[in-house]
């Protein structure tokens, strides 16, 4: 996956760049329910200097009965103008669970053609236990031109992934608990069975982190793909509950060089809301 930037910056780079005309810093913080945490309120108490917040299910299509799916790129672009953020940005995007929802919006940019992104490897919290300064509050932008390309190579649907099944042409890796995938415990969402596609392999996206919220180095994120029955030298799509943490996968192949990742839009929200889409539990 060529891109003229790393996916990966480190808090040492971004301190150094931090007032680069050209870089421009995205909170993208999301939390689960049960994290019980509220990102935008733990912005404006602290965050980077001169970042910027973007709310992920703002930012969704919000027409669809599934969450978090990809915006119109009318909307994505709508929302990086208001935000200050143009087309020649190199774009860091970090959240305040180290490693998180920061991947669904990297993903998110390269899906919209912007690939000079970033994710901050480890996030605030690693921005703070290196002892760099926050900001508290708001802070703005002026308006800048922002040009959605969209790039649907990287992105699948469900018919795609029906179609899939049939083919088996690319291998699909879960990145929910163990549990969720066997259909031994149940989904967050009530009214969805647990379980897997048949023939998807799991990796919880833990497996792939440190302690400290960063990504494993490379020979472990090898051995963790190979160990889970993951053929590297095949096309992949990563999948989760609803597309977010899909992305902590999707990022540590883009780190090892892997050139052909997709990751399903929809996951297992609409997976399992769809009526005759198999379900297998172990």
């Amino acid at each position: 996956m060529s891109s003229s930037v790393p996916p990966l910056v480190t808090v040492d780079w971004l301190a150094e760049h931090l007032t680069a005309p050209d870089v421009k810093i995205l909170d993208g913080s999301w939390y689960l329910p049960q994290m019980n945490r509220a990102a935008e309120q733990e912005f404006l108490e602290a965050h980077v200097p001169g970042a910027v917040f973007l709310d992920l299910d703002e930012i969704s299509d919000n027409d669809s009965p599934f969450p978090h799916m990809l915006p119109t790129p009318e909307k994505f672009s709508s929302r990086m103008k208001r935000l200050g953020i143009g087309d020649g940005h190199h774009v860091i995007v970090y959240d305040g669970a180290g490693l998180f929802s920061a991947a669904r919006f990297w993903w998110m940019f390269k899906t919209m053609g912007h690939e000079n992104v970033s994710v901050l490897d480890g996030g605030l919290p690693k921005w703070i236990a290196a002892g760099q300064k926050t900001d508290a509050g708001n802070s703005s932008s002026s308006a800048r031109h922002h040009t959605a390309r969209p790039n649907n190579t990287i992105r699948r649907d469900i018919s795609d992934m029906k179609r899939n099944l049939e083919t088996r042409r690319e291998q699909v890796v879960d990145a929910r608990s163990q549990g969720r995938f066997a259909g031994t415990d149940p989904e967050p969402r009530p009214e969805l069975s647990s379980g897997h596609m048949p023939g998807s392999l799991s990796l919880p996206f833990g497996a792939l982190l440190n302690e400290d919220g960063t990504l494993k180095a490379l020979p472990e994120l090898t051995r963790i793909f190979e160990s889970a029955g993951v053929d590297l030298n095949q096309p992949i799509i990563t999948t989760c509950g609803s597309g977010v943490t899909a992305a902590i996968p999707y990022l540590a192949l883009t780190v090892l060089g892997h050139p052909k990742i997709a990751l399903y839009d929809g996951s297992w929200s609409e997976w399992a809301a769809t009526d005759g889409a198999p379900i297998e539990k172990d």
